[in-house]
This record gives structure tokens, C-alpha cells and sequence, in this order.
């Protein structure tokens, strides 16, 4: 097994400096992840846990290229009912094999812009898979989507550079300029939102959830004030998966974040605006509550539950009810330094999973003050 971090010129936290439109996807940092095939799912879940930035894994034979797993379908695939207990032990590629999806894969001296363009035009359910990069025959890398995204953002403020510089030295009209600007404005909103939003339901994704909670963590510690999250995971979404078909899957998936959306906005009132849903991972939706008491946020988790069954979307192999249901976590607490967020998130799935054991389509508020 063989892990290893390329970095030509920056650290996969901070993208280069000077880019331009020339820049090629060499003059990124790329990760070199890889693992035999043959190797156990779960040594590679103990890799993926100790490096918390890698992307996905690339999988060879013999040291032939293979494939490539990303992160986020290995651990989908490994937190579904019975996927520890199936995958753990067995080789890496039974999986690979059962959740292979169409690979986005670029020679190193493909152009930042022509590869964020490939990769943003993907079908939704693809949108966040890592690009595999090709630097030689046979030797290949992994790059976060998210790292282009930044990049091009960049090449872009480079470019508004430029146009005022033509302004200047070449007299470009005013009404030319400012056509200019506002196209890259749009560009630059476009790919703000398209770094910061899951491609499938259009709510906030986990990168961005981890960046706000970790914001209000720090915000709301110093002001000494509260902080609620909720976990929310769609009861028996797999029977709903193998009932109606995957494109059901992904429609049932976009009306229930839509619908969280909306509950939180009505029952949060004033401070919605400063509220966050975001998608957590596979069936699974995050509320981050900044400054809202465990007794309110308890009140808007309900919403939430009522408002998505009451969506009346048809799951008859549910258990529970003949409609898709919600069980959903709740936790509370003041941030205080001798305490993290991890806490936090850790008390909201303790309780997720006090609501499933209970039955499921309820809600559970954690009974540990994290602020004690």
C-alpha cells in the first residue's frame, strides 16, 4: 500500500500563487493516493481517517492503474445499513466494483480552465468526484474539485486585473468595461456557489458546512452565546433506493432538502438568515443553529419532520410508515475552549441514533450538556 503527498509548489490548503490562463493542472497540488486492490476496505477506511484532506484513492494491480474510489462513495457506500459488516473485510475492489461511476480523467498539461469546465459539466451525482490526473503513462493523481474551482477563481480576479489595465493603457470604452465586469462577477458568484453547494440538492455541501460551523464555533464562543445542530437521515432510504429506482432516489432527496429549507426558514423567524442546511452526506442533512437554544431548536426539528412527511412521498417498504419519514438528532451547547465542534456533531449523532433505536420518525435532543 502506497500513500504519498505531491506537492510541486503549495500545500492542498493553499492554492498558488500567479496563475494564469496558461496554468496547467501541474501547477496544482495533486495527491498521490494508492492502494492495491486486494487491500482490506477497511485499511483503507483507517488511511482515509488519518488524512483527512485525501480526495479518494486510486487502485491498482500489480501497479497497473485500475480506478479510483472517491472518499465520499467509499464512505456512502460503507455507512449504509450492513456496509461495514460486508466491505470491512474483503478486498477494496468488491466495492469498487459494485459503485464504479464514469471517471473524469486529464493529462497534467490540461489547462485549469478547460479542466474546471469538464469537471462543473458532469451530471450532478459526479460533480464533486476527484479529477484523476495523468502526469506520465502509468502514473497517475488524484485533485479536489474544490482546489480547481479555487484556481479558477483565482485566473478569473487575474483576468479583471487585466481588463483594467486594458482600461488604462488601451482606452477600452466604459460601457466595454463594465460589460466585462459584470461577466466576471457572474463567473466569479457562478463558481462560489458551485464550490460551496452540493450539485444534487443545491443546499450547502459538507465542505462548506465544516467552514460555517467551524466560524460560528469561534463567533459564538466569544460572545458566549449558544449553538444548536441537527442531524437529519431519511429512515430506510436504501428500501426506497432498490423500490423506486435511483432517479427516484436523487428526486426524493432534492424535495426533502427543498422542504428542510423552508421548515427551518418558517419555524427559525428572524434569525433564518444566519441558519444553515446542508447536505451531511448520502441521505443524511445538517442544520447549523447559530444562537438558538436547545428548546427552540428541538421545536424547528419537529418542523422539519412534520413538513417532510407530510410531503407524502410513497415508501412502502418503510417499517415505520407508508411514507418517507425523517429521524433527526438535536444537541445544544455553549462553545467553551476545553470543548470542540466534534463534540457537538458527536452529541447530534448520538441522539440520531437514540431516534432510530427508538423507532425512528422522531425526534431525539442528546441528554449530555456539552457545556457543562
Amino acid at each position: 500500500m502506497s500513500v504519498e503527498f505531491i506537492a510541486p509548489y503549495n500545500s492542498p490548503q493553499k492554492t498558488p500563487e500567479n496563475l494564469s490562463l496558461e496554468s496547467t493542472l501541474k501547477d496544482l497540488a495533486v495527491f498521490n493516493f494508492q492502494v492495491e486492490s486486494s487491500s482490506l476496505a477497511k485499511d483503507v477506511a483507517r488511511l482515509f481517517q488519518a488524512h483527512p484532506l485525501l480526495p479518494g484513492v486510486i487502485l491498482t494491480v500489480n501497479g497497473e492503474f485500475l480506478g479510483m474510489i472517491s472518499r465520499r462513495r467509499f464512505m456512502e457506500r460503507m455507512s449504509r445499513p450492513y456496509g461495514v459488516d460486508i466491505f470491512a473485510d474483503r478486498p477494496i475492489k468488491a466495492l469498487y466494483q459494485i459503485d464504479q461511476t464514469e471517471l473524469l480523467i486529464l493529462p497534467g498539461i490540461a489547462l485549469i480552465v478547460m479542466a474546471a469546465q469538464r469537471a462543473v459539466q458532469r451530471p450532478p451525482e459526479l460533480l464533486y468526484e476527484p479529477i484523476v490526473v495523468q502526469l506520465e503513462p502509468q502514473v497517475y493523481r488524484l485533485l479536489d474539485v474544490h482546489q480547481v474551482l479555487v484556481a479558477l477563481s483565482q485566473i478569473h480576479q487575474q483576468a479583471t486585473w487585466y481588463i483594467s489595465e486594458l482600461y488604462y493603457n488601451l482606452s477600452v470604452t466604459q460601457s466595454e468595461l463594465e460589460a466585462a465586469n459584470f461577466q466576471l462577477k457572474a463567473a466569479n458568484s457562478e463558481l462560489y456557489r458551485l464550490a460551496n453547494s452540493d450539485g444534487l440538492t443545491q443546499v450547502a455541501n459538507r465542505h462548506c458546512f465544516n467552514e460555517y460551523l467551524e466560524k460560528e464555533w469561534q463567533q459564538l464562543g466569544e460572545a458566549g452565546a449558544e449553538l444548536s445542530l441537527i442531524l437529519c437521515d431519511i429512515d430506510f432510504f436504501k428500501k426506497y433506493n432498490d423500490t423506486y429506482g435511483h432517479q427516484a432516489g436523487d428526486a426524493c432527496l432534492q424535495q426533502v432538502a427543498k422542504t428542510i429549507v423552508e421548515a427551518v426558514n418558517y419555524a427559525a423567524g428572524e434569525v433564518s438568515e444566519e441558519t444553515m442546511v446542508a447536505r451531511y452526506g448520502g441521505e443524511e442533512f445538517a442544520v447549523i443553529l447559530p444562537g438558538i437554544a436547545p428548546d427552540l431548536a428541538v421545536s424547528i426539528a419537529e418542523e422539519i419532520r412534520v413538513w417532510v412527511k407530510k410531503l407524502e412521498i410513497e415508501n412502502i417498504k418503510s417499517p415505520v410508515s407508508c411514507w418517507v419519514t425523517l429521524s433527526l438528532g438535536v444537541a445544544s451547547t455553549v462553545p467553551r475552549p476545553e470543548t470542540s465542534k466534534k463534540d457537538l456533531i458527536a452529541a447530534a449523532d448520538r441522539s440520531l441514533y437514540q431516534a432510530k433505536d427508538a423507532g425512528r420518525d422522531r425526534v431525539i435532543l442528546d441528554a449530555i450538556k456539552l457545556d457543562k
